[in-house]
């Protein structure tokens, strides 16, 4: 019978891919990451800090958020400043949900030196669902996947019309499969970036868990970046660019998953998402540059956790205008001290009204910092 899936392959896992067609971008991308750390180094320790805060906050909500599970924003930055050592005043206790995540992405990318081995996987996965469940489903957690249900497939659409976009190899393979699949992951490789993209592939082919498989893949991957850097601290996101074409990321997975070992195509999608991550790095350190410039700024002035929560959010891509009903949704908090609150931030010169506005319509903006412009 013809092979489905790659996994049935001759030769699997015995992947190819055309070097050539590779070379431009691996050499470009090889550059930038030098670059980037080069440009890190020459930062302050605050700003490097906010900028691993911010890099890891982002890994753990989008990695959730591609497989429908949202986490709450607050909550991750919590979690991981607390477990950092950092400034966690003002931010929530997190769930005992959050905290797992967040404890897998750290252990992946701030132990990156210890080995991967199965039992290390085991324990990541007994992080992601601490109360044996996915949703309302119980799985088996914390060990491999057992297929009693039926076999571990990637299906979407409703039950009894629903497209098998992929089949994982059977169960009483996956022993053997995640053997071969460590055995790699701890080797030498060549070239860091070609060590990511085959272990993210490689590792949801096997799909070797009862759910979390594609959260896992997205930890291996920042684990082999670490590697490659040679560093804890994380200043660009791949997951949070393989989140911005969800889409396609599943598309690109399941053509490979169905196609030969040839995985060039794989190979040119993820260094497409690899270079969007630095190129949006560039973008979050020079939004940390300009945030501690203006704290910087308006250290003596004495701000409420609303009036914080909302001036930070100004910087990291809000939403919209900013008016008194919005900021008081935004803080739960009643409209009259909302506007209390806003009518403090422009009278300490942290806020300014926008000056086509005015009335009912008043919008506020972050007010320019002397010498330069927040």
């Amino acid at each position: 019978m013809a092979a489905r899936y790659i996994h049935e392959l001759d030769n699997w896992p015995n992947f190819t891919w055309d070097q050539s067609a590779l070379a431009a971008d691996l050499a470009n991308i090889h550059f930038r990451r030098g670059a980037l750390f080069t440009a890190m180094a020459t930062l302050g320790f605050d700003v490097r800090q906010e900028t691993v805060l911010q890099v890891l906050t982002d890994d753990v909500t989008k990695s959730s958020d591609i497989e429908g599970e949202r986490l709450n924003a607050d909550q991750v930055r919590s979690s991981i400043a607390r477990r950092l050592g950092m400034d966690f005043a003002g931010l929530p206790v997190p769930d005992r949900s959050v905290d797992g995540v967040v404890e897998m992405m750290l252990d992946a990318t701030q132990r990156y030196d210890s080995p991967l081995d199965e039992e290390r996987i085991f324990g990541w996965h007994s992080a992601l669902f601490p109360a044996g469940r996915s949703g309302l489903y119980k799985i088996t957690v914390g060990t491999w996947r057992d297929d009693r249900d039926g076999p571990m497939q990637v299906v979407s659409g409703p039950i009894g019309r629903q497209r098998v976009h992929f089949e994982a190899p059977p169960a009483e393979r996956v022993p053997s499969e995640m053997a071969s699949f460590l055995d790699w992951f701890e080797a030498r490789h060549p070239d860091p970036v070609v060590y990511a993209a085959i272990a993210h592939l490689w590792f949801v082919t096997i799909h070797p868990m009862d759910d979390g498989n594609g959260r896992i893949a997205r930890a291996i991957t920042d684990m082999a970046f670490a590697r490659a850097d040679g560093d804890k601290q994380r200043f660009y996101s791949m997951t949070a660019q393989i989140h911005k074409d969800r889409d396609g990321y599943y598309s690109i997975l399941e053509r490979t998953q169905k196609g030969s070992l040839d995985i060039t195509g794989w190979m040119s999608w993820f260094l497409g998402r690899l270079s969007a991550a630095l190129d949006c790095a560039d973008g979050v350190i020079e939004t940390v540059r300009r945030k501690q410039v203006f704290w910087d700024s308006h250290r003596g002035d004495t701000l409420n956790e609303r009036q914080t929560k909302v001036v930070n959010m100004l910087f990291e891509g809000f939403q919209g205008k900013l008016k008194t009903n919005k900021y008081a949704a935004i803080t739960k908090c009643s409209l009259p001290t909302a506007f209390r609150d806003l009518s403090d931030l422009v009278e300490k010169g942290v806020l300014m009204v926008e000056p086509s506005a005015s009335g009912r319509s008043t919008n506020y903006i972050l007010a320019p910092v002397e010498n330069g412009s927040a």
